[in-house]
């Protein structure tokens, strides 16, 4: 079974999406004239603006929401993981891929909010939608965007919920001593409590645990590299040489370094992948564009500041083994030595430990709980999501009976994860990963010409002096067809 999943695995994760990932996101940086720098202060203003209404929910909720898909396991694991195949330069590449996925997540939020329908009195939307409406219905792209929604809803609902929660019940069994089926349980039972609630809730769950689990992380983060400060200087120079192979410790991994470096980058901050634009388009707001600077930011404070908080707290405390992908064996430690079972949580927690002896293990898993918890709940949204679609396609109306089998399904994948291994949990993920942003990248590539139109609509209206709670979007003088909720949106208020 393994070493058929790995195979796959290798096909999906081939070096031409890694040059796929880093390609789409320096197309929508120089496209869009760098706007995830020039546009930061409007991302930030746009963040805290705008009301939830009936049929959907705030931009804050649908920042909070995609967050909460993006800031989960990989955080801690995930980073961890690249460090150990790739070496302290995967950070480095991990922070590219962020600031170029910027402008991805731009270009896939915006399409969301375009493209976005009613269901059942509340907003839905994402790729599959865009895909479909943007090219126009054809067939073909009814058939692209069709595939789209199966390939996520098996991404979604059955090969990425195990990472997430396998990663919950090992780091609380070495924190506590709880054995994994106990956990999984419980798991199961809370994450029910909130997907049952349906998209209201897991957006008021997210805006109340997201903040306070990201700050309480990055305060963590921050004490453990001031009492550490001495070897900043150190750390960033050696990431830098790892990073283009200038370390000689690490310059004959420079192809891992890289490859999961973006890995992991994508894994963590899921720019491109598909996912933000679900929540995205769940938001009440009055232009596309709006959305698309908001998930943009998300990006930055996904792999910017938590994954960063990370990767600093690993290697300021020397709390880290990186191996040779190929051979398995140990190319650097300094620290406590660590085994290849051991790659994961095992570095957060050593880092923590050197500055409370115990309290690692105990931190970290209830990180990973908060943190993997609400990536669970954001999962089951994009899985829900892509199942109304492929329905209301497929027969004209929506079916509750079959959301209902999704949850009990998801919820029987969340108790698999609990207690299987965690190299088999994480491969599945990353094929999710993979075949999401092959789908999705290729998509938002050839619809950048309407994602262009949105930008610089929003761009023109800002600079005419309008400010932007003013805003509003129109597609007819913009030549955008398709974009029914928009032109409906009009009619309604002659």
């Amino acid at each position: 079974m393994e070493n058929i999943v790995n195979a796959v695995n290798g096909v999906v994760w081939s070096n031409w999406l890694v040059y796929l990932c880093l390609g789409a996101g320096v197309y929508f940086s120089i496209r869009t004239r760098f706007s995830q720098i020039r546009n930061l202060k409007e991302m930030v203003h746009l963040l805290f603006s705008g009301e939830k209404s009936e049929q959907g929910i705030s931009s804050f909720q649908g920042f909070c929401t995609a967050l909460a898909g993006r800031i989960g396991t990989g955080n801690i694991a995930g980073v961890a993981t690249a460090i150990a195949w790739g070496g302290p330069g995967a950070l480095f590449w991990m922070w590219v891929i962020a600031f170029l996925g910027a402008g991805s997540a731009f270009a896939e939020s915006t399409l969301g909010q375009l493209y976005k329908e009613e269901h059942e009195g509340q907003y839905c939307g994402g790729p599959a939608y865009y895909i479909e409406k943007g090219f126009g219905q054809k067939g073909w792209a009814k058939v692209y965007g069709m595939a789209f929604a199966i390939v996520t809803l098996l991404a979604m609902g059955i090969l990425m919920p195990g990472v997430q929660s396998n990663s919950i019940a090992v780091s609380i069994d070495n924190a506590f001593g709880l054995n994994t089926t106990t956990t999984g349980i419980a798991l199961v039972i809370l994450v029910g409590i909130v997907i049952f609630g349906g998209i209201k809730r897991i957006g008021s769950t997210a805006e109340f645990v997201v903040p306070f689990m990201g700050a309480a992380y990055i305060l963590m983060a921050v004490i453990i590299i001031i009492v550490n400060i001495g070897h900043l200087p150190e750390v960033i120079a050696t990431i830098f040489k790892s990073a283009f192979a200038l370390e000689p410790t690490f310059a004959g991994i420079i192809g891992s370094t890289i490859a999961w470096g973006v890995k992991r980058g994508v894994y963590s901050n899921e720019a491109g992948q598909g996912t933000g634009p679900q929540a995205s388009s769940a938001a009440e707001v009055s232009h596309p564009a709006k959305q698309g600077f908001v998930q943009a930011f998300s990006v930055y404070v996904d792999t910017l500041f938590v994954c960063s908080a990370t990767g600093f707290m690993i290697l300021m405390t020397d709390n880290y083994t990186t191996f040779n992908e190929a051979t398995g064996e140990i190319i650097y430690n300094a620290g406590p030595q660590y085994t290849v079972d051991q790659i994961g949580p095992a570095y957060t927690q050593g880092a923590v430990n050197t500055l409370i002896d115990g309290f690692g293990a105990a931190f970290v898993a209830i990180a990973l709980f908060f943190f993997a918890f609400t990536t669970l709940m954001a999962y089951y949204y994009i899985a829900e999501v892509n199942l109304n679609y492929m329905i209301k396609r497929l027969t004209g109306k929506g079916n509750k009976m079959a959301t209902h089998v999704l949850k009990v399904v998801m919820l029987g994948m969340i108790f698999f994860g609990c207690v299987k291994s965690a190299g088999l949990a994480w491969t599945m993920g990353d094929i999710g990963v993979g075949l999401m942003a092959w789908l999705n990248i290729v998509a938002i590539l050839l619809l950048s010409n309407i994602v262009m139109k949105c930008f610089n609509d929003y761009e023109s209206q800002l600079k005419s002096g309008k400010k932007s709670e003013d805003i509003t979007f129109d597609p007819e003088p913009l030549g955008i067809k398709g974009a029914d909720f928009w032109e409906n949106l009009k009619k309604s208020k002659i």
